[in-house]
């Protein structure tokens, strides 16, 4: 069984791969990342599926590589229940910043730790 500060770790782990631009330009290893239930609202207010996500990932701002990436900081999380993990944190990417929540989930021992939820808001740089 994991303990709290390990399944933190380990979702903090996928969160910083999942703003990686080479992970981001790859469906197959974003697949990995991503519950197939996963739904993000993003900072522009759209909301994206797991198949909008792996469709359009490759595109958008922090996948395009020579192009701005996501520059995290202050990223924590806690252990909500067993198998549930929230990290909140901020970013910025070519002068726009957000603040960010996620939901990572563990379905099962042994299973590989996904992104179920994320929601981003703007904030003022």
């Amino acid at each position: 069984m994991d303990s709290e500060a390990e399944a933190v770790r380990e979702a903090i782990a996928g969160e910083l791969r999942l703003m990686d631009p080479g992970v981001r330009r790859s469906p197959s290893l974003v697949r990995q990342l991503l519950d197939p239930d996963f739904v993000e609202v993003g900072a522009s207010g759209r909301r994206w599926t797991y198949e909008e996500m792996l469709a359009e990932l490759p595109g958008v701002a922090g996948s395009v590589e020579d192009g701005p990436v996501y520059e995290p900081s202050a990223m924590i999380g806690v252990m909500l229940a067993p198998g549930l993990v929230h990290l909140t944190y901020e970013t910025t990417i070519g002068g726009s910043r957000a603040r960010r929540s996620s939901l990572w989930c563990r379905r099962g021992e042994g299973a590989a730790w996904r992104m179920y939820y994320h929601q981003a808001t703007p904030a003022a740089a």
